[in-house]
């Protein structure tokens, strides 16, 4: 089979194939942005209290609605001359495109320093993504303010303006970080300057298919598809797509050094490393797969996004790139052509020498560097992921934030964010009053009757993105259940679901993306021992991770804290893509532990997949610290913590913790299977010629 896409003329084929695919591809993917789902359905848990009272407030209006809030401020106090003009401004801005319903104000501040104008701007299907354009023709309607007298935006569509515009681009952005940095990674490891854009070309394919695939099933299976997990997709597909890649050269690298004809080398490495880059691949596809039973539709969304991005790179890197090498021939490896008979460079290079070392005190070797990930990980108690505030969203401070503080100095904390309680019309004065009498809230609205429903605002004493704004929500929900049916909605209930979705969603996911591993690696590597090892060795790894990580987050960049999400994608990322090197390693060891033993199988495989990990790890890293040039938290810390995590993952788990295991454990490390039975062979503390692989 593997000589299939690489023979004489089959590699034609290949070739052709995937370019009528890339045409027929790169139209759809193009559209992938115009199947995404950025509104707060899109976001929400889809069954939680605040998206069903989101959707019942469809009856009591035509349009969603998301206000923006213009906030005119004056330290000495506003003047008459100030009053006209937000009064001019408020019968301006009636006319913008976008704005919908009467505009309040504008409304004085009790302390007389400040206005307030309230504007309804229509969000339906497509308003989310024009709400941009309504809040800029806003603000060149308002001006910026002028002799003392400052004009800030607020509310919930000026937060969702800067939102939007912190995501504009996020495709294009991602893209052309990630293969900057793919490129110079690949140049430094091949030190060729051609050989490094066939893995980039196959990756890019890979893209554009998986792209056009989720395009068409976002149009018309109900796959949903936003910002955050299209902008994932290039990462993921380029990294682990990149890592396969690497893993494979640097097979097909080996059989060049033993076999003259190029196609028979080739279908000898897909032969040997297409096990474990398939295995790779399914565990990560699988792995994602998990996040679909999540309650938040964001992360469940993603689920299918990455691995169908995961699945297509796998098809392009076991297809589309053996076809292109063979193509291209040996030149491509130019200056330093592995020619027939060459000596392979692994045995004796720094990762056989370290083995060595590790060779001659295994125990010691693993317990001081399990304890000190251990010691690593004590910076989880400095990890809070408990949310993000809107203030504490964002990489710098945007204009809707600085808005919000000028309300927060004038008006009650909730104005512009009102919470939505929405119950049985009959019982309307009775949820009113529980409503008013609930502490934290500071008043409620009168209410609005629609057929057999009722609908009451209540505005919050505190600011709306507070943890007591929450408890206030919890108190109000508390309060108004018994009465009338009634729900609790609006944009602070609509964090707290969120919140608690994600604290759900950890509590099961975790353990379930670790069985699956544990499950697949059993499979792949016919023993219980060695999977049992290698996911104590992930938990660990994960463990030191996090808690660098959170140190960082406190003491260098100054974030205030961590989204309720982190915890769980950067498991999923990390486990899921870190087993790769697990799976990398541990069927090199397994390979050469029939012949040798796993003793002296751990020291060749350390010795030949060694640099390709690390290489790959890189890779890895490099393209999840591209998230970091996005202007978002909650995307910065996800990037430094997987980059990091395996960073750590590849240059000491993988290469020193388990070579030191499988040192230690020998042939246990595979019981029950039948390498158990095979006798370990003596573990040179020396590299020696006799650790090159064996043909």
């Amino acid at each position: 089979m593997a000589g299939l896409v690489c023979g004489r003329w089959s590699k034609w084929v290949v070739l052709g194939l995937w370019v009528v695919v890339l045409m027929i591809a790169a139209p759809m993917a193009g559209k992938l942005t115009d199947v995404q789902k950025n509104d707060n359905a899109a976001w929400l848990p889809g069954d939680a209290e605040a998206t069903k009272v989101s959707e019942l407030q469809a009856r009591f209006r035509a349009d969603d609605i998301a206000p923006a809030v213009i906030v005119y401020e004056r330290a000495g106090g506003i003047t008459p001359a100030d009053t006209a003009r937000a009064t001019q401004d408020a019968a301006a801005m009636g006319r913008v495109a976008g704005v919908t319903g009467d505009i309040a104000g504008p409304v004085p501040a009790e302390d007389g320093q400040a206005l307030q104008t309230i504007v309804p701007i229509k969000v339906d299907a497509d308003g989310w993504d024009k709400i941009v354009d309504t809040v800029d023709e806003l603000r060149a309607t308002t001006g910026a303010g002028s002799g003392g007298l400052s004009i800030q935006y607020a509310g919930p569509a000026a937060t969702a303006a800067d939102s939007a515009e912190a995501f504009e681009g996020i495709d294009g952005t991602l893209l052309y970080t990630t293969l900057t940095i793919v490129a110079i990674i690949l140049l430094i490891t091949y030190r060729s300057p051609v050989l490094w854009l066939l893995p980039i070309i196959s990756a890019g394919v890979a893209l554009t298919t998986s792209q056009a695939v989720i395009y068409l099933l976002a149009k018309n299976a109900g796959l949903v598809v936003n910002a955050q997990s299209a902008g994932i997709l290039t990462v993921l597909v380029f990294g682990a797509g990149t890592d396969y890649a690497l893993l494979l050269v640097a097979r097909y690298r080996e059989e060049l050094r033993r076999h003259d004809d190029r196609h028979e080398a080739m279908a000898l490495a897909l032969h040997r490393a297409g096990p474990a880059i398939i295995a790779s691949a399914a565990t990560v596809a699988v792995g994602m797969s998990c996040l679909t039973l999540a309650e938040v539709n964001s992360t469940s969304g993603l689920g299918p996004v990455s691995a169908l991005g995961i699945v297509v790179g796998l098809l392009a890197m076991i297809t589309l790139l053996p076809a292109l090498l063979v193509i291209f021939g040996r030149w491509l490896f130019w200056p330093v052509r592995p020619a027939l008979g060459t000596a392979e460079p692994t045995a004796t290079g720094i990762y056989a020498r370290l083995g060595a070392r590790i060779a001659r005190r295994p125990r010691l070797v693993w317990i001081v560097t399990a304890a000190v990930l251990g010691a690593m990980s004590l910076g989880l108690l400095q990890l809070e992921a408990n949310g993000l505030s809107q203030a504490d969203q964002f990489v710098d401070k945007p204009s809707s934030v600085s808005g919000e503080e000028a309300l927060a100095r004038h008006f009650p904390a909730g104005q512009g964010q009102p919470v939505v309680v929405i119950g049985q019309a009959s019982s309307a004065a009775q949820i009113r009053s529980a409503v008013a009498g609930t502490p934290g809230i500071s008043s409620a609205g009168e209410p609005v009757v629609r057929d057999d429903l009722a609908l009451i605002e209540g505005l919050l004493a505190d600011p709306p993105d507070s943890d007591a704004a929450m408890a206030t929500i919890k108190r109000l929900r508390a309060a108004v259940h018994p009465v009338g049916d009634a729900r609790v909605g609006g944009m602070t209930a609509m964090t707290l679901d969120i919140n608690e979705a994600n604290e759900h969603d950890n509590r099961l996911i975790i353990p379930l993306v670790l069985l699956v591993v544990l499950v697949i690696l059993s499979v792949l590597l016919r023993a219980i021992v060695a999977p049992l090892v290698l996911i104590a060795t992930v938990v660990l790894s994960f463990g030191a991770a996090l808690g660098v990580s959170a140190l960082v987050f406190r003491h260098v960049f100054g974030f205030a804290g961590e989204d309720t999400s982190f915890p769980l994608y950067v498991f999923v990322f990390l486990v899921a893509l870190g087993i790769d090197y697990n799976i990398f390693l541990m069927t090199r060891v397994r390979e050469e532990a029939h012949p040798h033993g796993t003793r002296r199988g751990a020291l060749i495989g350390l010795a030949a997949t060694g640099g390709v990990i690390t290489s790959a790890g890189i890779v890895l890293a490099g393209t999840f610290a591209a998230l970091g040039s996005l202007p978002l938290v909650a995307f910065a810390e996800i990037g430094f913590a997987v980059a990091f995590g395996v960073l750590l993952d590849t240059l000491i788990v993988r290469s020193v913790l388990v070579t030191a295991l499988n040192l230690d454990l020998g042939r246990w490390m595979w019981w029950p299977g039948r390498l158990t039975r095979v006798r370990d062979e003596p573990a040179p503390t020396e590299p020696e010629r006799d650790l090159e692989p064996v043909p």
